[in-house]
C-alpha cells in the first residue's frame, strides 16, 4: 500500500512536500526565518497524530541551509499498513535557492530528487523523470516560504513541476499543538494540489489541510 492509497494523497502532501529556507538581513526580510531556527508541525489524521514534519535552519553569512524531515506512521490492530520517510536539504545564497537533494521511502517505494543552479538556470533530476531546467520563478514545495505560492513549484519527492492556483480567503484563527490558537492568513489551493495553507503576519507557514483520498481530514497543526 502506498501513501498515495491511504490515507494521505501523496500529490497533496508532497507537492507540497518537504523543506524550506531563508536568509537573515534588511534585504531579505521577506524570506522568514522562524524564531530559533526551527520550525515543527504535528501530523493529525481524522483528529489523532501519526507523523511529524519539522525543518531547521543554519545560517551562516549570506548562506542558509534547510533541513527537512518527515516522518509517517500508520498502524491498524498494531499492525503497520505504511510507512513514510521524507529528507531533504535546501541551500540557498542570497534569496536564491542554489541546489537541493532529498530522498523519499514511500512505504519501501524509493524516491530522489537533485536540483542544482548551473549558468542555464536551475536543473532538476529525479527518480523516473526527465531532467529539466525548472522556470526561474519556481521554488521547491516546501510550504515554509510564502513567496512559493507566486509561482509554480519543485516537487520535492518526484521532482515534477506543480502549477496550482491559488486564492485569498483572509485570516482567521487556527489551532496550535498547545493550548491556544494563532492567526493567519488562508490560502486555498486547487488544481495540480488541492488543499488549504495557513502562513501568520511573519508571514511563517502556520498549518495546512487537505483530504487524502479515502475521505480522512489531513492536518498540520504548528508547534
Amino acid at each position: 500500500m502506498s501513501i498515495q492509497d491511504y490515507p494521505l494523497n501523496r500529490r497533496n502532501l508532497i507537492a507540497g512536500g518537504a523543506i524550506l529556507a531563508a536568509l537573515p538581513g534588511v534585504a531579505h526580510a521577506a524570506l522568514p526565518v522562524p524564531a530559533g531556527d526551527r520550525l515543527a508541525f504535528d501530523v493529525v489524521r481524522n483528529g489523532k497524530k501519526f507523523g511529524t514534519h519539522a525543518l531547521s535552519f543554519e545560517r551562516n553569512g549570506d548562506s542558509l541551509v534547510v533541513k527537512v524531515a518527515v516522518e509517517m506512521v500508520f498502524k491498524a490492530a498494531f499492525i503497520t499498513l505504511f510507512r513514510y520517510r521524507h529528507t531533504a536539504i535546501e541551500r540557498w545564497l542570497g534569496d536564491q535557492v542554489v541546489s537541493l537533494d532529498s530522498k523519499t521511502d514511500d512505504n519501501g517505494k524509493p524516491f530522489s530528487v537533485s536540483a542544482r543552479r548551473e549558468a542555464a538556470g536551475f536543473v532538476v533530476e529525479a527518480t523516473g523523470s526527465p531532467r529539466y531546467i525548472a522556470p526561474a520563478n519556481a521554488l521547491p514545495a516546501t510550504h515554509w516560504n510564502r513567496r512559493e505560492l507566486d509561482g509554480p513549484w519543485i516537487n520535492t519527492q518526484d521532482g515534477k513541476l506543480v502549477r496550482p492556483r491559488v486564492a485569498m480567503q483572509g485570516v482567521e484563527a487556527i489551532p496550535t499543538a498547545g493550548a491556544g490558537s494563532i492567526r493567519a492568513n488562508r490560502f486555498v489551493l486547487s488544481g495540480d494540489v488541492d488543499m488549504d495553507m495557513w502562513y501568520d503576519s511573519s508571514p511563517t507557514w502556520a498549518g495546512l489541510r487537505f483530504m487524502g483520498k479515502d475521505g480522512s481530514a489531513i492536518q498540520y497543526i504548528r508547534r
